[in-house]
Protein backbone atom coordinates (compact mmCIF):
# COMPACT_ATOMS: atom_id res chain seq x y z
CA UNK A 1 0.00 0.00 0.00
CA UNK A 2 1.46 3.41 -0.81
CA UNK A 3 2.69 5.15 2.08
CA UNK A 4 2.30 8.81 -0.14
CA UNK A 5 -0.50 10.88 -1.16
CA UNK A 6 -0.30 13.64 -4.30
CA UNK A 7 -2.57 16.64 -3.87
CA UNK A 8 -2.54 19.64 -6.59
CA UNK A 9 -2.13 23.06 -5.17
CA UNK A 10 -5.70 24.42 -5.76
CA UNK A 11 -7.48 21.70 -4.29
CA UNK A 12 -4.91 21.35 -0.98
CA UNK A 13 -5.46 25.12 -0.50
CA UNK A 14 -9.16 24.84 -0.55
CA UNK A 15 -8.65 22.03 2.00
CA UNK A 16 -6.45 24.31 3.99
CA UNK A 17 -8.35 27.68 4.26
CA UNK A 18 -11.41 25.00 4.71
CA UNK A 19 -9.64 24.01 8.38
CA UNK A 20 -9.15 27.65 9.11
CA UNK A 21 -12.44 29.32 8.55
CA UNK A 22 -13.75 26.10 10.18
CA UNK A 23 -11.17 27.10 13.13
CA UNK A 24 -12.51 30.88 13.39
CA UNK A 25 -10.16 33.04 10.77
CA UNK A 26 -11.54 35.51 8.61
CA UNK A 27 -12.39 34.40 4.98
CA UNK A 28 -8.40 36.52 4.02
CA UNK A 29 -6.51 35.21 7.08
CA UNK A 30 -7.43 31.68 6.12
CA UNK A 31 -6.63 32.50 2.19
CA UNK A 32 -2.73 34.11 3.52
CA UNK A 33 -2.15 30.85 5.44
CA UNK A 34 -3.13 28.47 2.97
CA UNK A 35 -1.27 30.14 0.26
CA UNK A 36 1.82 30.33 2.41
CA UNK A 37 2.28 26.73 3.60
CA UNK A 38 1.15 25.23 -0.01
CA UNK A 39 3.61 27.79 -1.74
CA UNK A 40 5.80 26.10 0.37
CA UNK A 41 5.48 22.88 -0.60
CA UNK A 42 5.51 24.06 -4.25
CA UNK A 43 8.83 25.05 -3.48
CA UNK A 44 10.22 22.12 -2.30
CA UNK A 45 10.11 23.08 1.89
CA UNK A 46 7.84 20.57 3.12
CA UNK A 47 9.30 21.06 6.52
CA UNK A 48 7.05 23.98 6.39
CA UNK A 49 4.08 23.05 4.13
CA UNK A 50 0.83 21.73 5.11
CA UNK A 51 1.95 19.42 7.47
CA UNK A 52 2.72 22.63 9.97
CA UNK A 53 -1.08 22.37 10.19
CA UNK A 54 -1.34 19.75 13.45
CA UNK A 55 1.18 21.84 15.11
CA UNK A 56 -0.78 25.71 14.33
CA UNK A 57 -4.01 23.60 16.05
CA UNK A 58 -2.37 22.37 19.06
CA UNK A 59 -1.52 26.05 19.78
CA UNK A 60 -4.64 27.36 18.98
CA UNK A 61 -6.32 24.75 21.50
CA UNK A 62 -3.58 25.80 23.89
CA UNK A 63 -4.03 29.34 24.00
CA UNK A 64 -1.16 30.06 21.93
CA UNK A 65 -2.31 31.26 18.51
CA UNK A 66 -4.33 34.03 18.69
CA UNK A 67 -7.15 34.04 15.30
CA UNK A 68 -7.28 37.63 13.22
CA UNK A 69 -4.59 39.53 15.19
CA UNK A 70 -2.93 42.41 12.45
CA UNK A 71 0.42 44.25 12.54
CA UNK A 72 0.97 46.65 14.79
CA UNK A 73 3.39 49.61 14.15
CA UNK A 74 4.40 50.24 18.15
CA UNK A 75 7.08 52.79 16.57
CA UNK A 76 7.77 54.56 13.37
CA UNK A 77 11.29 55.90 13.08
CA UNK A 78 11.10 57.06 9.12
CA UNK A 79 12.91 54.28 8.14
CA UNK A 80 12.86 52.21 10.89
CA UNK A 81 9.59 50.84 11.52
CA UNK A 82 9.08 48.04 14.91
CA UNK A 83 6.06 45.89 14.75
CA UNK A 84 4.16 43.88 16.90
CA UNK A 85 2.86 40.87 16.12
CA UNK A 86 0.30 39.96 18.54
CA UNK A 87 1.16 36.37 18.58
CA UNK A 88 -1.00 36.08 15.66
CA UNK A 89 -0.81 33.71 12.48
CA UNK A 90 2.86 34.53 11.03
CA UNK A 91 1.71 34.31 7.65
CA UNK A 92 -0.47 37.16 8.34
CA UNK A 93 1.65 39.13 10.51
CA UNK A 94 4.64 39.34 8.51
CA UNK A 95 2.82 39.70 5.38
CA UNK A 96 1.89 43.27 6.48
CA UNK A 97 5.02 44.02 7.57
CA UNK A 98 6.83 43.31 4.62
CA UNK A 99 4.22 45.73 3.16
CA UNK A 100 4.43 48.27 5.65
CA UNK A 101 8.45 48.13 4.56
CA UNK A 102 7.99 48.18 0.86
CA UNK A 103 5.55 51.02 1.34
CA UNK A 104 8.56 52.93 3.42
CA UNK A 105 11.39 51.37 0.97
CA UNK A 106 9.23 52.93 -1.84
CA UNK A 107 9.51 56.14 -0.36
CA UNK A 108 13.29 56.15 1.20
CA UNK A 109 15.26 54.25 -0.67
CA UNK A 110 15.59 51.69 2.36
CA UNK A 111 13.38 50.24 5.23
CA UNK A 112 14.02 48.49 8.09
CA UNK A 113 11.52 46.34 9.95
CA UNK A 114 11.53 44.80 13.22
CA UNK A 115 8.97 42.41 13.80
CA UNK A 116 8.47 40.66 17.18
CA UNK A 117 5.72 38.72 18.91
CA UNK A 118 4.75 36.83 15.70
CA UNK A 119 3.10 33.08 15.81
CA UNK A 120 5.46 31.08 13.34
CA UNK A 121 6.34 33.02 10.33
CA UNK A 122 7.30 29.99 8.06
CA UNK A 123 9.06 29.96 4.74
CA UNK A 124 11.15 32.98 5.21
CA UNK A 125 11.89 33.00 1.89
CA UNK A 126 8.07 34.04 0.98
CA UNK A 127 8.78 37.21 2.79
CA UNK A 128 12.11 37.50 0.74
CA UNK A 129 9.84 36.99 -2.83
CA UNK A 130 7.17 39.37 -1.66
CA UNK A 131 9.93 42.29 -1.67
CA UNK A 132 11.44 41.12 -4.75
CA UNK A 133 8.10 41.44 -6.57
CA UNK A 134 8.37 45.04 -5.57
CA UNK A 135 11.57 44.97 -7.27
CA UNK A 136 13.66 45.19 -3.92
CA UNK A 137 16.20 43.56 -1.96
CA UNK A 138 15.77 42.29 1.48
CA UNK A 139 17.75 40.49 4.03
CA UNK A 140 16.09 38.88 6.87
CA UNK A 141 17.31 37.68 10.46
CA UNK A 142 15.09 36.17 12.18
CA UNK A 143 15.11 33.49 15.60
CA UNK A 144 13.02 31.00 17.45
CA UNK A 145 11.88 32.86 20.78
CA UNK A 146 12.75 30.14 23.28
CA UNK A 147 12.65 26.74 21.90
CA UNK A 148 16.06 25.36 21.62
CA UNK A 149 16.79 22.74 19.06
CA UNK A 150 20.00 23.34 17.92
CA UNK A 151 23.62 22.24 20.33
CA UNK A 152 26.23 25.42 19.68
CA UNK A 153 29.93 24.23 17.57
CA UNK A 154 31.55 21.86 20.22
CA UNK A 155 28.40 21.91 22.56
CA UNK A 156 26.65 18.69 23.66
CA UNK A 157 23.07 19.70 24.17
CA UNK A 158 20.36 22.53 22.87
CA UNK A 159 20.37 26.03 23.04
CA UNK A 160 19.30 28.15 20.12
CA UNK A 161 16.66 27.25 17.45
CA UNK A 162 17.05 27.23 13.94
CA UNK A 163 17.03 30.92 13.65
CA UNK A 164 16.39 31.43 9.86
CA UNK A 165 18.82 33.78 7.52
CA UNK A 166 17.69 34.90 3.81
CA UNK A 167 18.62 37.11 0.95
CA UNK A 168 17.13 37.75 -2.21
CA UNK A 169 18.23 39.60 -5.36
CA UNK A 170 15.37 40.32 -7.82
CA UNK A 171 15.63 39.90 -11.77
CA UNK A 172 13.60 41.50 -14.02
CA UNK A 173 11.38 38.65 -15.60
CA UNK A 174 13.42 35.73 -14.35
CA UNK A 175 13.88 33.79 -11.05
CA UNK A 176 15.23 35.65 -8.31
CA UNK A 177 18.62 34.88 -6.54
CA UNK A 178 16.99 33.66 -3.50
CA UNK A 179 19.42 32.55 -0.02
CA UNK A 180 16.81 30.74 1.94
CA UNK A 181 18.11 28.61 4.50
CA UNK A 182 17.90 27.60 8.63
CA UNK A 183 21.28 27.57 10.19
CA UNK A 184 21.08 24.26 11.64
CA UNK A 185 22.32 21.69 9.03
CA UNK A 186 18.31 20.98 8.23
CA UNK A 187 15.20 22.43 9.05
CA UNK A 188 13.41 20.68 12.53
CA UNK A 189 10.48 20.56 10.05
CA UNK A 190 12.71 18.21 8.15
CA UNK A 191 13.32 15.82 10.74
CA UNK A 192 9.23 15.72 11.62
CA UNK A 193 8.65 14.91 7.82
CA UNK A 194 11.66 12.21 8.10
CA UNK A 195 9.95 10.69 11.24
CA UNK A 196 6.49 10.85 9.83
CA UNK A 197 8.36 8.67 7.04
CA UNK A 198 10.33 6.06 9.12
CA UNK A 199 13.70 7.42 7.76
CA UNK A 200 16.82 8.26 8.92
CA UNK A 201 18.72 11.91 8.24
CA UNK A 202 22.02 11.89 6.88
CA UNK A 203 24.71 11.85 8.69
CA UNK A 204 26.25 14.79 10.29
CA UNK A 205 23.10 16.67 10.79
CA UNK A 206 21.51 15.20 14.80
CA UNK A 207 23.49 14.36 18.07
CA UNK A 208 21.44 12.24 20.41
CA UNK A 209 21.19 12.93 24.37
CA UNK A 210 24.59 11.86 25.15
CA UNK A 211 26.24 14.98 22.20
CA UNK A 212 26.71 11.48 20.16
CA UNK A 213 26.19 11.12 16.62
CA UNK A 214 23.13 9.91 15.26
CA UNK A 215 20.61 9.61 11.74
CA UNK A 216 17.38 8.71 14.10
CA UNK A 217 14.92 12.15 13.41
CA UNK A 218 13.23 10.33 16.59
CA UNK A 219 15.96 12.12 18.76
CA UNK A 220 14.01 15.61 17.95
CA UNK A 221 10.35 14.15 18.76
CA UNK A 222 10.81 11.54 21.62
CA UNK A 223 12.23 12.01 25.06
CA UNK A 224 14.98 12.02 25.78
CA UNK A 225 15.42 14.41 23.46
CA UNK A 226 18.91 15.14 21.14
CA UNK A 227 19.97 18.59 18.75
CA UNK A 228 20.10 19.40 16.04
CA UNK A 229 23.76 20.66 14.87
CA UNK A 230 24.57 24.03 13.40
CA UNK A 231 25.70 23.68 9.40
CA UNK A 232 29.15 24.47 8.43
CA UNK A 233 30.70 23.77 12.33
CA UNK A 234 31.73 27.27 13.68
CA UNK A 235 30.49 29.45 10.33
CA UNK A 236 26.79 28.12 10.97
CA UNK A 237 26.72 28.01 14.67
CA UNK A 238 28.15 32.17 14.37
CA UNK A 239 26.15 33.25 12.00
CA UNK A 240 23.01 31.22 14.27
CA UNK A 241 24.16 33.41 16.93
CA UNK A 242 23.94 36.44 14.98
CA UNK A 243 20.48 35.99 13.66
CA UNK A 244 19.56 35.27 17.60
CA UNK A 245 20.48 38.65 18.27
CA UNK A 246 19.81 40.55 15.61
CA UNK A 247 16.50 38.68 14.81
CA UNK A 248 15.45 38.96 18.44
CA UNK A 249 17.09 41.65 20.80
CA UNK A 250 17.46 43.96 18.12
CA UNK A 251 13.35 43.87 16.57
CA UNK A 252 12.16 44.19 20.34
CA UNK A 253 11.42 41.16 21.60
CA UNK A 254 13.53 38.32 22.99
CA UNK A 255 16.05 36.52 23.04
CA UNK A 256 16.41 32.48 23.73
CA UNK A 257 18.21 32.13 27.35
CA UNK A 258 16.68 30.54 30.99
CA UNK A 259 13.79 33.05 31.53
CA UNK A 260 11.92 32.55 27.49
CA UNK A 261 12.14 28.93 27.47
CA UNK A 262 8.61 28.46 26.73
CA UNK A 263 6.88 25.45 28.87
CA UNK A 264 5.20 22.16 27.02
CA UNK A 265 3.41 23.71 24.25
CA UNK A 266 3.40 23.12 20.11
CA UNK A 267 3.59 27.03 19.89
CA UNK A 268 6.23 28.50 17.66
CA UNK A 269 6.96 32.38 18.04
CA UNK A 270 9.69 34.11 15.59
CA UNK A 271 11.36 37.87 15.41
CA UNK A 272 12.55 39.16 12.25
CA UNK A 273 14.34 41.63 11.54
CA UNK A 274 14.34 42.20 8.06
CA UNK A 275 16.76 45.40 5.38
CA UNK A 276 14.43 46.35 2.21
CA UNK A 277 16.75 48.00 0.00
CA UNK A 278 15.19 49.79 -3.41
CA UNK A 279 18.04 49.10 -6.16
CA UNK A 280 16.92 52.23 -8.04
CA UNK A 281 18.11 54.67 -4.99
CA UNK A 282 21.77 53.51 -5.42
CA UNK A 283 24.10 54.95 -8.37
CA UNK A 284 24.63 51.44 -9.77
CA UNK A 285 23.63 51.54 -13.42
CA UNK A 286 24.84 48.05 -14.86
CA UNK A 287 23.72 46.36 -11.78
CA UNK A 288 21.61 44.03 -13.51
CA UNK A 289 23.83 43.54 -16.20
CA UNK A 290 26.57 42.54 -13.75
CA UNK A 291 24.44 40.86 -11.83
CA UNK A 292 23.81 38.61 -14.91
CA UNK A 293 27.09 38.86 -16.67
CA UNK A 294 28.59 36.85 -12.98
CA UNK A 295 25.69 34.32 -13.54
CA UNK A 296 26.85 33.31 -16.60
CA UNK A 297 29.93 33.21 -15.83
CA UNK A 298 29.54 31.01 -12.86
CA UNK A 299 26.97 28.14 -15.08
CA UNK A 300 29.86 28.37 -17.78
CA UNK A 301 31.93 26.04 -15.30
CA UNK A 302 32.27 22.28 -16.37
CA UNK A 303 30.33 20.38 -14.39
CA UNK A 304 30.71 17.89 -12.04
CA UNK A 305 28.18 15.55 -12.13
CA UNK A 306 26.63 16.22 -15.71
CA UNK A 307 24.18 18.25 -13.97
CA UNK A 308 23.73 21.78 -15.01
CA UNK A 309 24.78 24.43 -12.56
CA UNK A 310 22.27 25.76 -10.73
CA UNK A 311 22.05 29.63 -9.01
CA UNK A 312 20.23 30.24 -5.47
CA UNK A 313 16.41 29.93 -5.88
CA UNK A 314 16.28 27.71 -8.76
CA UNK A 315 16.07 24.48 -6.82
CA UNK A 316 12.86 26.13 -5.71
CA UNK A 317 11.41 27.31 -9.36
CA UNK A 318 12.35 23.46 -10.24
CA UNK A 319 10.25 22.16 -7.95
CA UNK A 320 7.25 24.37 -8.42
CA UNK A 321 6.86 23.63 -11.99
CA UNK A 322 7.27 19.62 -11.18
CA UNK A 323 4.79 19.93 -7.81
CA UNK A 324 2.07 22.13 -10.18
CA UNK A 325 1.99 19.45 -12.98
CA UNK A 326 1.95 16.39 -10.49
CA UNK A 327 0.74 17.25 -7.25
CA UNK A 328 2.08 17.72 -4.13
CA UNK A 329 3.53 14.93 -2.26
CA UNK A 330 2.29 14.62 1.20
CA UNK A 331 3.37 11.32 2.75
CA UNK A 332 -0.01 8.94 5.01
CA UNK A 333 1.22 10.23 8.36
CA UNK A 334 1.10 14.14 7.58
CA UNK A 335 -2.17 13.27 5.89
CA UNK A 336 -3.76 11.64 8.55
CA UNK A 337 -2.58 14.51 11.03
CA UNK A 338 -3.63 17.12 8.66
CA UNK A 339 -6.93 15.26 8.54
CA UNK A 340 -7.52 14.69 12.45
CA UNK A 341 -6.34 19.10 12.81
CA UNK A 342 -9.37 19.60 10.32
CA UNK A 343 -11.94 17.38 12.68
CA UNK A 344 -10.56 19.37 16.10
CA UNK A 345 -11.44 22.52 14.12
CA UNK A 346 -14.67 21.24 13.83
CA UNK A 347 -15.19 20.42 10.08
CA UNK A 348 -18.01 17.85 9.61
CA UNK A 349 -17.15 14.27 8.11
CA UNK A 350 -19.03 14.78 5.16
CA UNK A 351 -16.97 17.69 4.09
CA UNK A 352 -13.79 16.18 5.20
CA UNK A 353 -14.59 13.00 3.15
CA UNK A 354 -14.61 15.31 -0.14
CA UNK A 355 -11.25 16.76 0.94
CA UNK A 356 -9.77 13.36 1.18
CA UNK A 357 -11.54 11.91 -1.83
CA UNK A 358 -8.82 14.63 -3.91
CA UNK A 359 -5.72 12.63 -2.28
CA UNK A 360 -4.41 10.15 -4.92
CA UNK A 361 -2.13 7.65 -3.82
CA UNK A 362 1.41 8.17 -5.40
Amino acid sequence: MSTEYRIDSQSLGQFVQAIWRQAGSTAREAELVAEHLVQANLAGHDSHGVGMIPSYMASLAQGQLQLNQHAEVVRDAGAVLTVNGGRGFGQVVANEAMAKGIERAGQLGLAAVALHNAHHIGRIGHWAEQCARAGFISIHFVNVVGDPMVAPFGGSDRRFGTNPFCVIFPRPGKTPLLLDFATSGIAFGKTRVAYNKGLQVAPGYLIDQHGQPTREPKVMHQQPFGSLLPFGAHKGYALAALCEILGGALSGGRTTHDATLKADSDAIFNCMTTLILNPQAFEAPAMQEEAEAFIDWVKASPPSDGQPIAVPGEWEEANRAARLQQGIPVDANTWRQICAAAQQAGMADSELDGYRAQARQA
